[in-house]
């Protein structure tokens, strides 16, 4: 009687397997079959917030359902990602973020998520280099002239940021590390008083966002001494990167990314994915951008993974080896 019992329901299973398949792939075409929200950590305006809203009308044009931003702002972005991190693994709940995401874990004693662990990478959306600025009072006008100034003067040479532990921090920081310089860091509230203060003179170095260096750069107000990406940007071409300025390999580039919780189908992923790919290829995404200094990306799931884990183990040691606190 047992063994009929097993053979009975054995001849089900395969058919129960087609059927939980089927399922799922019924599942992953209907997508999305409501609102989806896409969690941003950060108030509204800025680069991550112009970015999600770049993507939502593309979004919901093509999945045939409303996609909307939601900005939950406070704790260095790490009120959304928690959120996300959280979420149900169907694709209603996504996140647009930027650096700061792999840079957290490194600098906060506490944080309810793991960058790798915790989330699927969907896409790479945009990528930007910084700038190295000066007062037109300091006495350096390059790369090099400014390490040379700083070696003269250890630990006397004051540079800004938009605050500690920030992306522009931790260039300041990979910049010491490389050139075996001592400076100061000078930690503002956000870039724009940190920016502020610069042009009167009051901290003669920052390490800048495009959006608030390049229109001082373009007045003569401030003087820009380097590029942090590896490569020029096509908006202030005449400016040497850091790297070819004598710091070789020298490269902090913000990123903006989309990402899910983890576990998230992979059919979704893709759909995604594409559908990003499509949005930052368009001329308006890029000319929209452009004038920020931000450049467009269209990569790889596997790419954008790899990008966070990288990003993740080098920040990490630049933490550890200057000793960043948060404040």
């Amino acid at each position: 009687m047992k063994i009929a019992i097993k053979n009975k329901y054995s001849q089900l299973l395969p058919g129960l397997f087609l059927v939980v398949l089927h399922s799922a792939d019924a599942s992953a075409q209907a997508y999305p079959t409501r609102i989806v929200r896409i969690i941003v950590g950060y108030p509204a305006g800025g680069p991550i917030d112009i970015l999600a809203r770049l993507l939502t009308p593309g979004f919901s044009e093509a999945f045939g359902q409303q996609f909307i931003v939601d900005n939950r702002p406070g704790a260095s972005g790490m009120i959304g990602i928690e959120q996300v991190a959280k979420s149900a693994p169907d694709g209603h709940t996504l996140l647009m973020t930027a650096a700061t995401f792999a840079i957290n874990p490194s600098v906060f004693a506490k944080v309810a998520y793991d960058p790798q662990r915790d989330f699927s990478p969907i896409a790479l959306t945009a990528r930007s280099p910084y700038l190295l600025v000066a007062h037109p009072s300091f006495p350096a006008r390059s790369v090099r002239e400014l390490m040379a100034v700083a070696k003269a003067n250890p630990g006397q040479v004051n540079f800004a940021s938009s605050g500690t532990a920030s992306l522009p921090h931790l260039a300041g920081e990979l910049f010491q590390i490389m050139s075996g310089v001592k400076m100061n860091h000078i930690p503002y509230k956000g870039g724009t008083p940190a920016t502020i203060d610069t042009l009167a003179g009051q901290v003669p170095i920052i390490f800048n966002n495009m959006l608030n260096a390049v229109p001082h750069v373009k007045s003569g107000k401030m003087r820009a001494l380097g590029v942090t990406g590896l490569q020029r940007t096509p908006i202030l071409p005449q400016v040497p990167t850091v790297s070819e300025s004598g710091l070789k390999g020298y490269e902090v580039t913000g990123w903006y990314g989309l990402l899910g919780p983890a576990a998230l189908p992979r059919e979704i992923i893709a759909s995604l994915n594409a559908e990003a790919g499509k949005v930052m290829k368009l001329p308006a995404s890029a000319a929209r951008l452009a004038d920020d200094g931000v450049i467009t990306y269209a990569d790889s799931t596997e790419t954008f993974a790899a990008l966070i884990r990288e990003e993740q183990a080098k920040w990490a040691r630049v933490v550890r080896q200057s000793g960043i606190k948060p404040e």
